[in-house]
């Protein structure tokens, strides 16, 4: 994602499958040959098959500031959830004396959308190179369902740990608002997991899917049934 979000960092947890979630309405799934695995009970290869599909609504009204203004604290521990996330993922995480443990000045990331590992120092001229992501974008969320929240639903979307991950602010870039159908981590090896948390918030916030990007999530799954 674009925007004031981009100067920040801090998470690599791995994704999991699909949370339980309040029950969203569905719609009929993209077509799929017998040869694809259908994916167990509970697995996101399933749950992708699930997600409503409609098509991609204008981005008519929308503004990040929509989101809320900045990071908050809605997990009210007294530190901001760009501090939190950073806490929670970098290794060898030193924090600023006096804040008890909220504000993160350096650490480690094995990012997780290139493999390369970042040695994390804040700093004006040093924070953008990791940068924390939203795996669902806030633009794309808008586009398929956020426009119809109230205030606080968006915010605490945009505050979810579950969406949020400390990656290589240039691959941040490039990703932009892309979904599943426009844009994958260059590193392979995590795209499953990717796709699947990208699943996971969906059915978590009643977001829906255009058919490309359900068959990309479809695709990408299919090589991981089990996730």
């Amino acid at each position: 994602m674009s925007g004031p979000w981009r100067n920040c960092a801090g998470c690599a947890a791995a994704p999991l499958a699909p949370s339980p979630a309040p029950a969203v309405p569905t719609a009929a799934a993209a077509p799929v040959t017998s040869r694809v695995p259908l994916g167990a009970s509970g697995s996101a290869l399933a749950a992708a098959r699930q997600l409503p599909v409609k098509g991609r609504a204008p981005m008519t009204g929308y503004s990040r500031r929509l989101f809320g203004n900045g990071w908050v604290d809605t997990d009210h521990n007294g530190c901001d959830t760009r501090n939190d996330i950073l806490a929670r993922d970098l290794t060898g995480v030193a924090f600023r004396p006096g804040t008890h443990h909220c504000i993160v000045v350096s650490g480690t990331l094995r990012d997780p959308y290139t493999g390369a590992t970042i040695h994390f120092v804040r700093g004006v001229r040093t924070s953008n190179e990791v940068q924390i992501d939203h795996v669902v974008a806030l633009g794309d969320a808008w586009q398929k369902g956020a426009q119809r929240w109230p205030a606080d639903r968006r915010v605490a979307f945009a505050n979810d740990p579950l969406n949020l991950l400390a990656v290589d602010g240039r691959a941040n870039q490039e990703k932009g608002d892309g979904d599943a159908a426009t844009w994958l981590p260059p590193n392979r090896a995590f795209r499953c997991d990717y796709v699947a948390r990208q699943v996971a918030v969906k059915r978590k916030y009643g977001l829906w899917v255009t058919s490309a990007e359900q068959a990309a999530m479809v695709r990408v799954l299919t090589s991981c049934p089990g996730r």
